[in-house]
């Protein structure tokens, strides 16, 4: 039987599929994503960083026992370590300006993805924070490990930290966990499944505007 996560993903195939091959991902992957598009990817991703420990905080919350809180804390430590330092010494290495790390100018994409996590946070609902964790996890793993990746290409720290962080045994088994507990929390409640529904495919168009964004000026 298909899992419910499986049946999400190709009810938002398109988008999704769109997202992983993106013109961003590819020239990341390669290396050569220029500075200036790189620096405003980062600029507005490190906007997320409140909302998504929001989300994981809630996530925590909404968690049924203490089994399921522990993963979700043990990752919130890892982002607010290893991911956060990333952004500090890509921000020194590209040059970002101190205004354009502390209060940058959003782009619509920014804006309306931020929206999407903390309108999950607002619901206290366990599936509806897990949909959009899932969506922001896998398809992160989806293209950090994409088969046509030369695993030689990029070299500078700025592209291959980006993708190391979303990518190696313990994210995939991260992603691994997040999937197998919506799968196990998949609403039989009609409005609550809509909710959910919903939340997953305006967070995949979201990721798939974001990389769009980056070439915006």
């Amino acid at each position: 039987m298909t899992s419910y996560v499986d049946r999400l993903r190709t009810q938002n195939a398109a988008d999704w599929e769109a997202a992983v091959g993106h013109r961003f991902i590819d020239e990341l992957l390669a290396g050569t994503v220029a500075d200036d598009v790189l620096a405003r990817y980062l600029v507005q991703d490190y906007r997320f960083c409140d909302a998504f420990t929001m989300l994981l905080g809630q996530a925590c919350a909404s968690a049924p026992d203490l089994a399921a809180r522990l993963p979700l804390a043990r990752q919130l430590g890892f982002f607010a370590t290893d991911e956060n330092t990333y952004f500090t010494d890509s921000f020194d290495a590209l040059g970002v300006s101190e205004k354009d790390r502390v209060d940058p100018d959003l782009t619509r994409a920014t804006r309306d993805f931020d929206a999407v996590m903390r309108e999950a946070v607002d619901a206290r609902s366990y599936p509806a924070v897990l949909a959009v964790l899932v969506v922001a996890e896998r398809l992160y793993l989806d293209w950090a490990t994409r088969e046509d990746a030369d695993p030689l290409a990029a070299t500078r720290p700025e592209h291959v930290g980006w993708v190391d962080l979303h990518r190696g045994a313990d994210f995939e088994a991260w992603v691994g966990w997040l999937e197998g507990q919506l799968d196990a929390h998949e609403p039989h409640d009609a409005a609550e499944r809509r909710r959910v529904e919903t939340l997953f495919a305006r967070a995949v168009t979201c990721e798939r505007a974001f990389f769009d964004a980056a070439y915006q000026h």
